[in-house]
């Protein structure tokens, strides 16, 4: 069903119509002067035709949708990498005055590697590669 122009609007419309021209800010396709006065209109309007118009050249929120599903990480075993990561210290500590042996501090930074090394944006792996070929550049 298309929405009527001349139906009236209430504050939560207008706080909706706010957001929107707030993420459009954000995004940097409006300038200051032109989100004071969009901002304005917006504030002012009693029909959904006065905020149409604020809206026409700028595109539809579409990244904002396809962004709220990835976020949805809920369940058992959500977060486990970081959960067991918290365990491992713990555990060598345990270990060693069980046993005697300080190795067992060495599965601290192993499970690191191990749970949050690769798959995750690469930023462990490739810090010092960038830094060794800027020192050769500049000697």
């Amino acid at each position: 069903m298309e929405e009527l122009p001349e139906i009236r609007i209430g504050t939560a419309e207008r706080e909706d119509a706010m957001r929107r021209l707030s993420d459009h800010f954000a995004a940097g396709r409006l300038s200051v002067a032109e989100f004071d006065e969009r901002s304005a209109v917006i504030a002012a309007a009693v029909t959904r035709g006065d905020i149409t118009p604020v809206f026409a050249d700028l595109p539809d929120p579409l990244v904002k949708a396809a962004a709220v599903p990835a976020e949805s990480r809920s369940g058992f075993l959500a977060g486990w990498p970081e959960r067991a990561m918290a365990v491992v210290p713990i555990l060598a500590v345990i270990l060693f005055f069980t046993t005697g042996s300080w190795l067992w501090f060495l599965a601290i930074p192993l499970m690191g590697a191990l749970l949050f090394g690769s798959g995750h944006g690469g930023h462990g792996g490739h810090g010092g590669h960038g830094r060794g070929h800027d020192r050769r550049r500049d000697s």
